[in-house]
This record gives structure tokens, sequence and C-alpha cells, in this order.
């Protein structure tokens, strides 16, 4: 997420720096392995697919829930596939688009307090602006929450302990403009000014390459699918929220981490593509005036295609309106819109009546 100096520089004056507090560590320095990371515990990878926080600029909650969810599997034992809700996160404590950024203090405390529902609750719209918003009636049911929060220090040895303690750290740092061209290796600041300010979750580290191994939030185009490794002496770590901020543990997971409710995802469109008579592409002109930015361009006939499970039926709507409803899989529907901008939402039931959610935008050419 791309923060300007300028507003990072305003929300440190105005923030009350909160009380540091030292994750207590049960490790001796000769304990701390060379290589640890979540993605390998004994030949498991309990981390969760990578995810696109584009257009918006929400990744203190993309960080927050990568950590939740690969702590919520560990916790379980098994690799299930979590989906919280970054945009229930994001909103719900504040964090607006404008503003560009949610006091991740004030996210914490909200996942103690209130915890973050499944994305079925409030799938994410991926717009670059405000909308007013509310996730479905009966969340505060299937929401995971922590038991407590803490900042780290910076140190290499105590992060290494924090993180094999607590799970998946977050991390605010500073990028510089090389950080977006970034293909793979052991990143190192080359060239370009400063970009501004990302979060992301640190999941593991390798002495043997000087690295800290990072799960970002900009799609699986980016980086090493995904990912990124960057050297210790690289990370530039941000203390927005006072002296000794900028890394964060989460304590224990507990609440509804398995919910037994339908799973929905809208497989197409998708984000940044352009399908022209059913054929699909990537977005090449990404910014153009009067396209909202993200939004899959449609030109011609396109069939929505879902992917949910625990469901007996799909309902489709556009812009609101009712438009079909599907009981048999595979969920599908043909579009039919007049040029423009249009949102198309899902809603997947079960047996119960139980219903979850997905939500995209779309433009439509011709």
């Amino acid at each position: 997420m791309k923060k300007s100096m300028a507003i990072l520089a305003v929300f440190i004056l105005l923030t009350i720096s909160p009380v540091i507090v030292e994750p207590k560590g049960t490790l001796s320095s000769t304990d701390v392995p060379p290589y640890f990371s979540w993605r390998d515990i004994n030949g498991t990878d309990f981390t969760t697919p990578i995810k696109n926080q584009a257009p918006a600029p929400t990744c203190e909650a993309y960080a927050l829930v990568a950590s939740l969810e690969t702590k919520m599997q560990y916790k379980m034992g098994e690799r299930y596939n979590p989906d919280l809700s970054e945009a229930h996160l994001y909103f719900y404590p504040g964090g607006t688009i404008r503003a560009g950024y949610v006091n991740i203090i004030d996210a914490a405390n909200y996942l103690m307090e209130h915890g973050v529902p499944d994305e079925g609750c409030f799938p994410d719209p991926h717009r670059p602006f405000d909308t007013p918003f509310e996730s479905l009636p009966g969340w505060e049911n299937r929401t995971v929450k922590i038991s407590e929060w803490g900042w780290v220090g910076h140190d290499e040895e105590t992060m290494k302990r924090a993180l094999i303690e607590h799970g998946p750290l977050m991390v605010c740092m500073y990028f510089w403009r090389d950080f977006y061209s970034y293909t793979g290796g052991v990143y190192r600041h080359r060239w370009g000014l400063l970009a501004g300010g990302h979060v992301m979750a640190i999941v593991g580290y390798d002495d043997s390459e000087q690295c800290w191994i990072i799960k970002n939030s900009w799609g699986t185009d980016w980086g090493e699918d995904g990912w990124v490794r960057i050297a210790y002496d690289s990370l530039n770590i941000a203390e927005w929220y006072g002296e000794g901020t900028g890394v964060m543990y989460l304590g224990d997971v507990y609440g509804n981490l398995m919910p037994d409710v339908p799973k929905i995802k809208i497989e197409q469109p998708d984000i940044y593509h352009t399908y022209i008579f059913e054929h699909e592409f990537s977005t090449i002109f990404r910014e153009v005036p009067g396209i909202q930015t993200g939004a899959p361009r449609v030109v011609g006939p396109l069939e929505i295609k879902v992917n949910a499970s625990n469901t007996n039926r799909v309902e489709f709507y556009v812009d609101g309106e009712p438009k079909y409803v599907d009981e048999e899989q595979p969920y599908e529907w043909d579009l039919e819109a007049e040029p423009g901008i249009h949102t198309i939402e899902t809603f997947a039931y079960d047996d119960g009546g139980v219903v979850s959610k997905d939500i995209v935008d779309v433009f439509v050419l011709i």
C-alpha cells in the first residue's frame, strides 16, 4: 500500500503511542534454528493463498489476516484454507480509502473485542473509493478473535523468537520505487526514490540467505508468485505508532475457526482482466479515465462463473436487482447489462438458509 509521507507525518503526530509489549520468549538464542518458515512446518504449509488488495490501500488488514489464517490452520492441525474478511477488518475499525490506511492498533484492538468474520460476510469489493458498507446479518457468530497483541523488538533474534512462538508477524515498512519491480531473489534496495509505506506479514527467515520470508498482498503476478525475500539489512521498519513500534505479534486465536457456512467466489470475471467475446486477457492499460480502476472490462457476452461449496443454490444480482437463481453446479449465468459500470453480487445459501456472498464491479464497454 502506498502512503504519502505527508499523511504518515501527520499520523505520527496525532497518534498516541501505545504501551509497548514484548513477547515473553521461551527460546534461548541457541534454540533459534538457522531456518524457519510457516510455509514448511515438518513438511506442512500452514499459510493460505496469496491475495490481491488492489486497487485499495488495505495492506494492514491483509497482513493481519495473513497471520490469523496461518495461526488458525496451525491451531486446528490441518490445512483447510480459511478465508477471513480483510474488508471488514479494514473498514469497521475506522479505515477509509480516502485516508489510505487503517490504524493497525485500532484493527488489533478490534480483533480482541469483536473479531473478524469470514470473507462471505463482507467480500472485498476492490474499489478505489469509499462506499457505504455493512457485513451480512449474523456476522458476529462467524468471527475469529485474538487474546492479545503486542510490539516486537527490532533486533533479528527477538523477531525470530517472536515469529516462532507467536506466528507470522506484521511489519510496517518503508519501500522504494524498485520494490514495485521486484521479480525474485533476495531484495535489496538498488534504485528509485522512496515510494511510501506498506504492511506485510513475515512468515519465516533464512540465515543462509540472510533474509526474511514475507507474504505480500499484491497478487501472484508480483514477486515470487506473490512472496518476497528481503535481506535482513534492507527491511526498513517504520515506527509510525511511536518509538519501538513497527513489528506486531498476535496472541492466541479463538472463536469460530471453522464456520459451517457456504463458501462462494466469483471466478469470472476477475479484477484487472478484460473479456472480449468470452476470451480473457490481462488488462494492459489499467488507468483509463472514465473506467473504474480494477474493474473487469467486458466486450460482448460474458458468462458469470461462480465456485461455491456447502451450497444448494446461488442467486445472481446486478445493481441490487435479482436476475437469476441457479440450483445446481456449475453455478453460472449469462450477464445481461447495458454499457457502463455495474455491480454483480452472488449469494450462496445452504440447506439451513445460512448465506454468504461475493461481489465484483464490472465495466461493460459494449
